[in-house]
């Protein structure tokens, strides 16, 4: 209204500068008669003529300019009309409600209907409806939609509409007074230039044989060409199905190139080559399995190649059997069904042994720790590296900050002993201030920074070493100076008692030192039962001959009445599901419900029919759950879902911000999402 006011003022002050030369000429006039009257007289028929031509301009002219005015801008608000009627881009109107007033001919050719007028935009388009209407003024909302075969990009911005000077029509649009102009730009050729030029872009593989030597071992030798030929032909097989070239590099290690277009068939196979692989048997005892790392990265084809190696090294860090997929800070998964097969070399713990050695001789001191909420396993690993370094002259230090009744008998037992120092046990904030540029720290029994007893300690120490048999996550330590994980392991303690076997041939560890990591592996491997192989009994002979005795090492195990009264509740009180899963609740109000709710879901297993188990407790807010399993079920896997993680067998994960009842339905539709896709171990 205002412009409209200021343009009618702008037009009236053109017919008033003819008033203004009137009354400048009448003034001009009176001086002159009184100088002269004769120049008076010829400046008074001036003022006459001037008089006339004014009157014409104000009255007659004015009529006519105006009618002008008045036909241009009807002229206008028709070609105007026109022009958004024509518009090439389809365009609409929408009141605060989501109908549409009005639209033009591209939209009615785009939506291809004849009756528009008034119906509301999600009937047309699901993807729109009013509750994306911008609800401040200049703000724009903007989407991607796919209508039919074409993709367009939707741009709605209000638009206020002044009550005080508008038309009818206008009026009639929108009793709130805005209204919303909405834009569709078809951006289809746009999007497939960018699908054409993502596919086009390089992916670099990695592939491993996990257990080469062991399989070759496992057949006569005349019949290993074959099985050799028979991987090499499978491979190559797999790389021409995805138009890829494949290169061997050594006996069992390949590298292959091929377009990210091919990632999607790869994903809806689920990765088949690693079952093709598996199921090659020409007398071979052992299945040939192969671990695939996969980098992707649009950039840079030498990134592409780190994200392989990083992916191959997860992949066989999980147990191998799998394919890692990186892209940028994402990782995905597939495979990984079978056991970790043992390796009955013993090249590579003795390479790893001679390597932290030679670490721990170039520090200061050693700083161990573990997981929170420390288990037998972690401390009695914790305790065999202060061995090492004890035996190489190094000051070391073990955190550990809650001691839980878990640990608490071996914990007592190192404090009440004088071999050992104050400062043996140490806690974050001591941690902290021990450790320097010059300090190694060892990480045992876990791979997560954020499971460990202090993650502030990472940025504090530039050599990090990790000795863990869990399968590695998309969270991991990184930029170890030495990693040692192998999944195939019984427990850590077993992996570090090989390590001080090869250390140094002098090692004489104390009777409890060796019973710290007897019990260790005894409580993995549920008295020597489940997981163990060559190497768990051989670990435990050599333990035995360092003084490890067994009678101690039982009592360590020990629970009071309260808790054993928990435990028999949560599995009398366990519910099955799906025929073949015990979950139950551990009550949380004892001295160390985590430890109890592990040997719920251990004891839930001896019931016939049981294939699974899956214990939960709540412990200060945080739903702890163990996860347990015989036969074809792998729960590392459901735990992953769960952002957990742990062995096929043996696995647990931590909710937040959740409830007991809440937690069992997201465990229940996990259980669920894993019987569907038909993932066995």
């Amino acid at each position: 209204m205002n412009k409209k006011i200021q343009m009618n003022k702008q037009i009236e002050s053109y017919f008033r500068w003819p008033l203004i030369y009137l009354a400048f000429l009448f003034i001009l006039t009176l001086i002159l008669f009184y100088i002269n009257i004769t120049a008076g007289i010829i400046s008074l028929a001036f003022l006459l003529v001037a008089v006339a031509v004014s009157f014409f301009i104000g009255v007659v002219s004015k009529r006519h300019l105006m009618s002008e005015v008045i036909n241009y801008a009807l002229t206008f608000g028709t070609l105007q009309k026109n022009f958004l009627q024509k518009f090439q881009i389809p365009y609409i109107l929408l009141d605060i409600d989501g109908r549409i007033r009005w639209f033009n001919e591209e939209f009615e050719t785009m939506i291809g209907e004849k009756k528009i007028l008034d119906k509301n935009i999600n009937a047309l388009i699901p993807h729109l409806n009013s509750t994306i209407l911008p609800v401040e003024d200049d703000t724009v909302f903007e989407k991607e939609i796919s209508l039919e075969d074409k993709i367009y990009r939707v741009i709605i911005r209000s638009l206020e509409i002044d009550d005080d000077n508008t038309l009818d029509a206008y009026d009639r649009m929108s009793d709130s007074g805005i209204i919303y102009a909405t834009y569709f730009f078809d951006i289809t050729n746009e999007k497939e230039l960018q699908t054409k030029n993502d596919d086009q872009k390089t992916v670099v593989g990695l592939l491993y044989i996990d257990n080469y030597e062991e399989a070759f071992q496992s057949i006569e030798d005349v019949r290993r060409p074959l099985l050799v030929a028979l991987i090499d032909r499978n491979i190559n097989k797999f790389a021409k199905k995805i138009d890829g070239v494949v290169r061997k590099f050594e006996k069992d290690k390949y590298m292959i190139i091929f377009q990210k277009k091919y990632l999607r068939d790869l994903h809806e196979d689920k990765f088949a080559i690693l079952d093709v692989i598996r199921e090659i048997n020409i007398g071979n005892e052992l299945p040939v399995t192969l671990s695939m790392g996969l980098g992707v990265n649009d950039y840079s084809y030498i990134q592409s190649m780190d994200f392989a190696r990083v992916a191959i090294d997860l992949a066989l860090g999980r147990g191998g059997d799998q394919a890692v997929i990186k892209e940028s800070d994402k990782f995905l998964f597939y495979g990984g069904k079978t056991r970790g097969v043992e390796k009955s070399a013993r090249v590579k713990a003795r390479i790893k042994a001679y390597a932290f050695r030679e670490l721990i001789e170039d520090c200061d001191k050693v700083i161990v720790m573990g997981h929170k909420v420390q288990d037998l396993d972690s401390l009695g690993a914790a305790i065999g590296i202060y061995s090492c370094a004890r035996l190489l002259d190094k000051p070391v230090h073990i955190v550990l900050n809650e001691i839980t009744s878990a640990v608490r008998p071996l914990y007592e037992r190192f404090i009440e002993d004088d071999n050992y120092g104050e400062d043996l046990f140490i806690d974050n904030v001591e941690a902290v201030n021990y450790a320097n540029e010059n300090t190694l720290l060892v990480v045992v029994d876990v791979n997560r920074p954020s499971y460990t007893e202090c993650e502030e300690l990472f940025k504090y120490v530039n050599n990090v070493v990790v000795f863990d048999h869990h399968r590695v996550g998309a969270e991991h330590i990184e930029n170890t100076v030495l990693s040692y994980i192998e999944p195939y392991a019984s427990s850590a303690c077993e992996m570090v008692t090989e390590i001080i076997r090869y250390i140094s041939d002098k090692v004489k560890l104390r009777p409890m030192e060796a019973e710290a990591l007897f019990a260790g592996i005894t409580v993995d491997t549920k008295n020597f039962v489940i997981k163990t192989g060559v190497k768990t009994f051989e670990a435990a002979a050599y333990l035995r001959r360092n003084g490890a005795d067994v009678v101690r090492v039982r009592k360590l195990f020990k629970n009071d009445m309260e808790s054993y009264k928990a435990r028999a509740t949560a599995v009398r009180d366990s519910e099955i599901y799906r025929d073949k899963m015990a979950i139950s609740i551990c009550p949380s109000d004892i001295q160390n419900p985590i430890l109890v709710t592990a040997q719920a879901a251990d004891e839930l297993l001896n019931i016939s029919g049981i294939k699974a188990s899956f214990v939960l407790t709540n412990v200060d807010g945080i739903i702890y759950i163990s996860a347990r399993s015989f036969d074809d079920i792998n729960v590392q896997l459901i735990m992953e879902k769960l952002g957990g993680g742990g062995h096929l067998s043996v696995a647990g994960a931590q909710l937040h911000d959740n409830t007991i009842d809440g937690a069992i339905e997201i465990l229940k539709d996990t259980i669920d999402e894993y019987l569907e896709e038909g993932e066995k171990k």
